[in-house]
């Protein structure tokens, strides 16, 4: 039998399906997905799948839960129609913040999501920028965990900004913000973040040179937005120049969009691992595709190649 490669989506973000698909030079899967009046979810795949390699293309956003339940149904309906290779391409990882035990009788709920989708049937991921990278180590199956730095430094360098520095909104953030800052050929400046609570962010100091500079803040996502505008008030108060904003996954939970518009900030850069409803695309917010890297991602894990080739400094989407 020749092998076969089929694409579906989801729900939750059915564009960068789209893109992913067009840049593959094939078209989307039928799949049909309902919900019954009770909020089960009912899916049932509208053509065969026996024996390909299955891609479902899924991110975990608003809302959470059911984005989740409709993926692991997918899951399960295309193990039980003898799927070859079953890959869950999810550009964002729901649940990812809750990776460890921060205090007593707390859960793990990034692990539990791993579980679920191994039980499921998943026989690999395909995902974008978690927020700890240790959450790999949540799965006994291949994990191929893209970033978007890369495209992030193409678009900051492409603005020709000048005295630029890259600012880290916390200490754990360093690492990722130190690789943007050597694509770009500038120092790094790091933030001391405290969270009294959930959503909460209380910005103490700021180690490093930021007077005068263009400061480009970068995170692995953006919910209420409440760290970057905290931080973007604390970096002019320390005397920046200009103030942009970079982050791979938009969450944009209210009142983020009214928070960055009230903000010192020139310009929030993110990627369509999540939806951004269309409206907000007019003010300060810009969205980069990753679905061309994506593709190849999706390409590399069909015929057996690299991911990491992808990664290389010489490589082109």
């Amino acid at each position: 039998m020749d092998r076969r490669m089929l694409l579906f989506s989801g729900t939750a973000n059915p564009a960068i399906a789209e893109e992913v698909a067009r840049s593959l030079n094939t078209e989307l899967g039928n799949v049909k997905i309902r919900h019954f009046a009770n909020g089960e979810i009912y899916v049932r795949f509208l053509e065969s799948v026996r024996g390909a390699d299955v891609f479902l293309i899924q991110s975990v956003t608003a809302p959470v839960n059911d984005s989740l339940m409709e993926l692991l149904i997918m899951i399960d309906a295309a193990k039980r129609a003898s799927a070859g290779r079953i890959i869950v391409v999810m550009p964002h990882y729901g649940y990812a913040r809750q990776d460890k035990k921060s205090a007593a009788r707390e859960p793990i709920t990034a692990k539990l999501v791993a579980d679920l989708l191994t039980t499921a049937g998943a026989d690999s991921i395909i995902t974008m920028d978690l927020h700890q990278g240790q959450i790999q180590g949540f799965f006994d199956m291949p994990v191929n965990h893209l970033t978007a730095l890369g495209i992030l430094a193409d678009y900051f360098a492409s603005l020709n900004l000048e005295d630029l520095v890259v600012v880290s909104p916390d200490v754990g953030r360093a690492k990722a913000c130190k690789k943007l800052a050597d694509m770009l050929g500038c120092p790094l400046a790091i933030m001391h973040k405290g969270r009294p609570e959930h959503n909460v962010a209380e910005i103490n100091h700021v180690i490093g040179d930021v007077a005068g500079k263009t400061c480009i803040v970068t995170d692995d996502m953006i919910d209420t937005a409440g760290s970057i505008t905290e931080g973007a008030r604390a970096l002019k108060n320390k005397g920046a120049k200009a103030i942009y904003v970079g982050a791979t996954h938009g969450i944009f939970s209210p009142p983020a969009f009214e928070r960055i518009e009230a903000a010192p900030i020139e310009q929030v850069v993110v990627t369509s691992t999540v939806p951004v409803p269309e409206e907000q695309l007019t003010g300060k917010i810009k969205v980069l595709s990753v679905a061309p890297l994506f593709a190849r991602a999706i390409g590399a894990v069909y015929n057996y190649g690299s991911v990491s080739d992808l990664f290389d400094p010489d490589f082109q989407l």
